[in-house]
């Protein structure tokens, strides 16, 4: 964006602000309800089931009466809970997830009641800085939930998310650098106006896919859905929670998916911008069109998380971890250090495009065989421990050994403790006499 598009943020008519601040509200929560009922209608064809087609045309308005029944559902209040912090919590976590879309651009400049105006509520120069700020003050929400819920099973479910939110929030920033290495801003609408030529999810695939990686697991969606976990945690961080304040979580849960694919969308797929070959009709990036470009492409990612959930099944927190902190991270760390290379060969070092892929590639090449020595010298290890455990395990076991009875692992064997003779008298010659 140049320095004179930027001089339309921050001017607008107090009552135009308030359009768009309603028209994202109502937005969202159309967003919300729809996504709903979509996912329920995905899955159940995923399963052979007919979801719901009873109340409103196709089913529509299940989701609209889902939530009036939360609202009549009766409040009950834990005497066990920390009332204060039990209130607010869930007032965090849908705040947060509304306010995230401020700074999301949803179309250029257009004539609003005759106003010019960027379909966009604001935009500065560390937008994207801002996003994660609020998407991390929305993880507090259930953090503090859990913790005042006063429920052991609540507080490990608010624990995973903590260490959850840590994890895969670095992974997640880190997708971002070689974005603002490319477009040269962390603004949004700049970054959209960056990729007119193409799409950065083409020239950086390795950090689209490791944001969208990193976007499941910040949402808690399956199936990365550790801290709601049903079979271990009963309902996760939110037991303790029923009527409006279950259904404000239940709220910031799809507003998040919404505000995670927006962001995927700005940053990754042209935003607002019509995919080709749309794009070649030369309106299509005018007027209010892109609303509709931008709404297909971030229902696409919706889709995404709607298909994960009905096809994988929940990680192990293991698992989770260990794929966050030794997988997502260091493969962010090696993205960035070649785009940043291949940026500084370019800007400061004559070389061609195909010098840069061929350095790039023999960069890769490096990196995918250090990678295969490590885990061979790794797996060599294990098998050499494995070895080792099954001749220990090989040995005859003695249960008497520490002085105390001890049952044998799987592999002993056990030696059963012989009959000792009483005396030097055998019995045959007891019976001779």
């Amino acid at each position: 964006m140049t320095d004179g598009q930027w001089g339309w943020f921050g001017v607008d008519p107090w009552w135009i602000v308030i359009v768009k601040v309603l028209g994202i509200f109502v937005l969202l929560v159309l967003l919300t309800l729809f996504t709903i009922w979509w996912e329920r209608r995905v899955v159940s064809r995923m399963q052979h089931r007919i979801g719901p087609n009873r109340v409103g045309p196709f089913g529509l308005l299940q989701s609209l009466m889902d939530g009036v029944k939360l609202a009549l559902k009766e409040e009950i209040v834990p005497k066990g809970v920390h009332l204060a912090v039990y209130w607010i919590a869930p007032i965090i976590s849908a705040t947060m997830a509304f306010v995230a879309f401020a700074v999301i651009p949803f179309g250029p400049l257009v004539n609003m009641f005759g106003v010019q105006t960027p379909l966009q509520l604001t935009d500065f120069p560390v937008s994207v800085l801002y996003v994660l700020a609020i998407a991390s003050i929305g993880i507090y929400g259930i953090v503090l939930a859990g913790w005042a819920s006063g429920s052991i099973y609540p507080l490990l479910g608010g624990l995973r998310s903590s260490a959850q939110m840590i994890s895969y929030e670095i992974a997640m920033g880190l997708s971002f650098v070689a974005v603002f290495l490319y477009a040269g801003s962390m603004s949004t609408s700049e970054i959209v106006a960056s990729q007119e030529p193409i799409w950065f999810a083409v020239i950086l695939l390795p950090s689209f896919l490791i944001y969208v990686t990193a976007m499941v697991g910040e949402t808690n969606r399956a199936p990365f859905d550790l801290p709601e976990a049903e079979g271990e945690l009963v309902g996760g961080f939110h037991t303790e929670y029923s009527s409006m304040k279950f259904a404000l979580f239940f709220l910031a849960e799809y507003i998040n998916m919404v505000t995670v694919s927006a962001l995927a969308t700005t940053l990754f797929l042209g935003g607002w911008r019509a995919p080709w070959p749309i794009s070649l009709w030369e309106a299509s990036n005018t007027g209010y069109w892109p609303i509709l470009w931008w709404l297909v492409k971030v229902q696409i990612f919706i889709f995404v998380f709607i298909w994960l959930r009905g096809t994988l099944p929940r990680l192990r927190y293991d698992q989770f971890m260990k794929f966050g902190w030794k997988v997502l991270i260091p493969v962010s760390i090696a993205w960035i250090l070649i785009v940043a290379t291949a940026r500084v060969l370019r800007n400061d070092v004559t070389m061609t495009n195909t010098q840069i892929l061929l350095i790039g590639g023999a960069i890769i090449v490096v990196l995918i065989l250090g990678s295969w020595l490590l885990q061979s010298r790794s797996d060599r290890k294990a098998a050499e421990q494995e070895e080792a455990e099954a001749k220990a395990m090989a040995r005859p076991f003695d249960a008497m050994a520490g002085g105390y009875p001890v049952p044998p692992m799987p592999g002993q064997h056990v030696t059963l403790p012989t009959r000792r003779a009483t005396s030097s008298v055998t019995t045959q010659e007891a019976i001779d006499g």
